[in-house]
């Protein structure tokens, strides 16, 4: 590899200290790099990545890699992480292992590891007024304070249940590291694929996970609780993208015909990664 795209979360990397350490390597290496300084604050545009980029590098925590993942959609450009941030179980290089790295990536000694997303559709009176995907979660959750939301799960068309709670969270298997794992759901090795759905503090002394397979389709229906209550529920896509919900509104929820692309260059997996971080 020679031609990179960095993104860096500069609340992270103070001074772009190690963005202008990986700048001067890859310098120093005949290789370049297309420079996003503050993704949060500018975003990346995709019509100014340099065609040629072969890998995509963030500098911060998780929330910068799905940051990432989303911008490239489509493009087909790999993704390595390094963590800045607390626990990371995306961005899995820590700053004493950039060397090893660097030269991975420069001299084509990795593997690539691919990832199932999610897509979302919000549905209001018939027409669609949301189309995201998601690396890690999409979440039906509460549209402000204090109030619990009442929905029906479909699957395949068929009704799961009923639940009135905080909200639901429908997680890829690397999503199940993240808000899954704190609400209670089942951690999954994120190479596998399938689908989880786990409520958040449903009114209900059952309410457990449940784990779907890949191809199944997911319908969320939201229910009236108030008839005073305009916006009932708010959708969100790993925890970004936000789209309002009101009665009756529907969002469907299936795999994404595309896969994040992960880079692995050094030994770590997923079980040992697991032990070291929790």
């Amino acid at each position: 590899m020679r031609h990179f795209l960095i993104a860096t979360n500069p609340d992270k990397d103070i001074n772009l200290k190690l963005t202008t350490k990986i700048l001067d390597y890859l310098e120093q290496k005949e290789a370049d790099a297309y420079v996003v300084s503050d993704i949060y604050r500018t975003g990346i545009d995709k019509d100014k990545i340099p065609k040629e980029t072969e890998c995509a590098i963030t500098l911060g925590g998780d929330g910068t890699i799905l940051q990432m993942s989303r911008a490239l959609r489509g493009l087909n450009i790999p993704v390595i992480g390094v963590n800045l941030g607390n626990v990371g179980f995306l961005a899995e290089i820590e700053p004493s292992e950039m060397q090893q790295m660097l030269d991975g990536l420069l001299n084509d000694e990795y593997r690539i590891e691919k990832r199932m997303m999610l897509q979302g559709q919000v549905i209001h009176c018939g027409q669609v007024i949301g189309d995201e995907s998601a690396l890690n979660d999409i979440v039906i959750g509460r549209s402000g304070f204090s109030r619990i939301i009442s929905f029906k799960v479909y699957v395949n068309g068929q009704l799961l249940d009923h639940y009135q709670a905080d909200g639901v969270i429908i997680a890829t298997p690397t999503g199940s590291t993240g808000y899954n794992l704190s609400a209670g759901g089942p951690i999954i090795n994120p190479i596998s694929q399938m689908i989880v759905i786990t409520p958040i503090c449903a009114h209900a002394m059952q309410s457990k996970s449940i784990i779907l397979d890949k191809d199944d389709k997911i319908s969320i229906q939201i229910q009236r609780i108030r008839k005073t209550q305009l916006e009932e529920a708010i959708a969100t896509f790993d925890g970004h993208k936000a789209v309002q919900l009101t009665y009756d509104d529907v969002v469907n929820i299936e795999m994404a015909p595309q896969f994040t692309k992960f880079i692995k260059i050094t030994n770590h997996n997923f079980y040992s990664i697991l032990k070291r971080k929790l």
